[in-house]
């Protein structure tokens, strides 16, 4: 008989030593109930309770957690959209009590609010500032949570407006629209560009062709100068100005199919080149200037017929009458 007690005695001792015992792990409260009552909290750490009458009732997590709730609903332009908010809440550490007696289920007191503030936020909007005031509707929804969820000791510790998925179609609808703006906006830019390339070109055209202009004219201007410069010493032995100038011109004639010559890969120029023709020009050019001379006089003489006739003529004063009476 005693053989059959012991091991009895030996496992009740065991019982209620492990019912004496239990512990609570970090960031955890244990509360502790004594016939359905409550008794106590215990927070980390090894605990001790009386077996058979206290009883652990449950255990709260008081670390941060993250629910995610899904809401659908439709904004001022009467697009449906899909949002997925990100609460991120914590029991505190004096309210745990509340958090565990007065609240069911937490879970899904947090997801009615939030579907309630996201459905009063969101159609106020439209699709676009829907997007753009995202932020806004999460301070909207961690503001009425921090009013609803303190009461029953939680702590809203941020709100998170994690995705916006809209309908298919209306997804399908901006990205062309994006498309077409990205689009115009490189066409813009690529017309600009080309634009700048234009004006770019034309100025230095413009330029190239100033810089010519004003390099042929220094050139005959040059050249002018050394004509001067020949005439005057031509005029020095003894020849007139037209033969000078008829000479000089013939020279560089010469010179020039002398220079066209020399290179190589010049092109092929046509070019009277025998003496008769050099003659016949010599003799036009004297003839030219012979004329151009004979018409500078008639001119000078026609002017100066103008001037004479434009003179006013004197009136003559015509004889004073003689007037007198007779006695």
């Amino acid at each position: 008989m005693d053989l059959f007690i012991l091991p009895v005695i030996v496992v009740i001792g065991i019982f209620l030593l492990f019912s004496v015992f239990f512990t609570v792990k970090q960031q955890t409260s244990a509360i502790i109930e004594r016939f359905g009552r409550f008794t106590s909290i215990r927070n980390s750490g090894l605990q001790l309770k009386v077996p058979l009458i206290d009883k652990v009732a449950g255990r709260i997590n008081l670390k941060i957690q993250q629910l995610d709730v899904i809401v659908e609903t439709k904004t001022k332009d009467d697009v449906f959209v899909r949002l997925k908010i990100s609460v991120q809440f914590q029991v505190r550490r004096e309210k745990v009590y509340d958090a565990f007696y007065r609240l069911q289920n937490p879970h899904d007191q947090i997801t009615a609010y939030v579907f309630d503030v996201v459905r009063a936020e969101v159609p106020k909007m439209k699709l676009d500032y829907v997007f753009e005031k995202k932020d806004d509707i999460a301070i909207a929804v961690k503001r009425e949570l921090n009013e609803a969820m303190m009461d029953y000791g939680y702590d809203i510790i941020k709100t998170l407006v994690t995705d916006i998925d809209p309908d298919v179609q209306v997804k399908a609808a901006m990205n062309r629209i994006n498309a077409s703006e990205r689009e115009k906006t490189a066409a813009e830019y690529e017309a600009e560009a080309e634009r700048i390339k234009i004006v770019a070109k034309a100025r230095a055209e413009a330029e190239s062709k100033r810089l010519q202009g004003q390099g042929i004219a220094d050139q005959r201007r040059e050249i002018a100068r050394g004509l001067e410069e020949s005439v005057d010493v031509l005029n020095n032995v003894g020849i007139n100005s037209q033969e000078a100038s008829a000479l000089i011109v013939v020279t560089q004639h010469y010179d020039t199919l002398q220079s066209i010559g020399e290179h190589t890969n010049s092109n092929l120029i046509l070019l009277p080149n025998s003496p008769q023709a050099g003659s016949d020009m010599l003799n036009n050019m004297i003839a030219s200037f012979t004329a151009s001379a004979r018409i500078g006089e008639e001119m000078k003489k026609e002017n100066s017929n103008k001037g004479i006739e434009a003179k006013p003529k004197r009136k003559q004063q015509p004889p004073a009458e003689e007037s007198g009476y007779d006695d």
